[in-house]
């Protein structure tokens, strides 16, 4: 069903310049039109016609001059001499007549001639009128021919039209131009702020960002601006604090690797050497998931070239199967590229943990909106209603693919949360190869 309203806003500006403009441009259009259609239905009007009446009264009197005073000369010189001081051209043509139904081009001028001459002659004439550049050429019949008059046209329409008209379009241009020029100054830090949250969402400094325009704005700018240091501080806090964890628990684990490095190499030894190694491993992931690559700054990279050292770098471990490729080339996008080489790596080394064949496809869609990174597999897959799961920060899922097997169950949770620093997201979904697909969107 159409909706007027819906219809409405999907044709309405999506941008907050547009929509104030039109905020302020439509009311004065609005005005301008009533105005307008006022002056031209009331004064305009009103003007054109009490100029016609006149111009049909002058008409009338030399109609009647000519029917009273039949003979030539006298006529002639009576039409001269009346022409002459109402600044017509006037004509006689002796023996002519309107002949068939009368041609009217100046509409505005015929119901009122045809009044005047009823009024003031006492019946109705036959006569034609047209306009010729800048006059009315106008033929009245009489009774011992045609009288022709060539009237000029600012005598029966108003000439303060087209002035009226003029104004009001450089008036209109006038108030669009300052209210643009107005509405840009104040839309403007309205657009920074928006710039600096969208950058910040990234993952990308905005070191020169301060609260600019109107009162409201400057209060949401430094509202984001306290949010921003609040969110740092936090992650600062969090890492440090980690940090420390990490460091005053690897200082008892190094000398237990020494203690059992000076120890036989029975098999019970080798199991305790192997804990120590694994309860590095997690010590390393629980601080490389709190940090989250915080302290590296975006920069422009070569996305084709990243994806391709991910891949080369991957395909050295230990089974030596290689992996295949499609890397669209010259992808060029502002990253933490080691963040999103370690987001990369979690991904190869769960496809290749869990299948028998390794996909990794970099393109950019024919939107331009976003870079995709497809990393496909071809084992067993998660349910769809488990990958959620799949991402949650310690959770190992019970089923016979458990991406997280072998490690901390950290490995996606730290790729999403390095996809949502960069403004993208890391989803899952089925593989053509018959596994599982995990697509990092990246926004342009």
């Amino acid at each position: 069903m159409w909706h007027p309203f819906r219809a409405l806003r999907r044709a309405l500006p999506h941008r907050l310049f547009g929509r104030s403009l039109i905020i302020i441009v439509t009311p004065v259009v609005i005005l301008q039109g009533v105005v307008t259609y006022a002056f031209f239905e009331r004064h305009y009007d009103t003007m054109t016609r009490h100029l016609s009446t006149g111009v049909a009264g002058s008409v009338a009197f030399l109609v009647n001059l000519v029917e009273t005073h039949p003979e030539p000369k006298a006529r002639t010189a009576l039409l001269a001499m009346a022409a002459r001081n109402l600044g017509y051209q006037a004509s006689f043509r002796p023996g002519e007549h309107i002949t068939g139904p009368a041609v009217h081009k100046a509409p505005h001028i015929n119901d009122i001639l045809v009044m005047t001459f009823e009024n003031q002659l006492g019946e109705a004439h036959a006569f034609t009128s047209r306009l010729i550049g800048g006059y009315l050429d106008l033929s009245v019949d009489v009774k011992s021919g045609t009288l022709r008059l060539l009237i000029p046209k600012d005598r029966l329409i108003a000439g303060t039209a087209d002035v009226f008209i003029l104004w009001m379009v450089i008036s209109a241009l006038v108030l669009l131009a300052i209210a643009i020029i107005f509405l840009r100054n104040q839309v403007r830090p309205i657009e920074r702020l928006a710039l600096a949250a969208e950058a910040f969402g990234r993952g990308r400094t905005v070191p020169d960002f301060k609260p600019r325009g109107a009162t409201e704005v400057r209060s949401a700018a430094q509202a984001f601006i306290t949010m921003r240091a609040r969110i740092e501080r936090y992650m600062q806090q969090r890492t440090e604090m980690l940090a420390g964890v990490s460091h005053d628990l690897k200082t008892p684990l190094t000398r237990l690797k020494l203690q059992f490095a000076m120890m036989g190499d029975s098999p019970e030894m080798q199991a305790l050497r192997q804990d120590v190694v694994d309860m590095e491993r997690m010590l390393d992931d629980y601080l490389n998931f709190a940090r989250g690559e915080g302290g590296e700054n975006a920069q422009p990279t070569d996305l084709s070239q990243l994806v391709r050292d991910a891949v080369d770098a991957a395909s050295r471990g230990e089974d030596g199967r290689g992996i295949g490729t499609e890397i669209d080339e010259g992808v060029m996008l502002a990253v933490k590229p080691n963040a999103l080489r370690r987001c990369l790596n979690n991904l190869i080394d769960n496809a290749r943990k869990h299948g028998s064949r390794t996909m990794v496809t970099l393109h950019r869609p024919r939107d331009g909106a976003n870079v995709e990174i497809l990393v496909d597999d071809d084992g067993p897959g998660i349910p769809p209603a488990q990958r959620e799961d799949a991402f949650r920060p310690f959770h190992r899922l019970d089923e016979g693919r458990n991406l997280q097997s072998g490690g901390s169950g950290l490995g996606l949770a730290i790729a999403r949360d390095i996809a949502r620093a960069h403004g993208g997201e890391l989803t899952l979904s089925d593989s053509p190869l018959g596994g599982l697909r995990a697509t990092i969107r990246l926004p342009v």
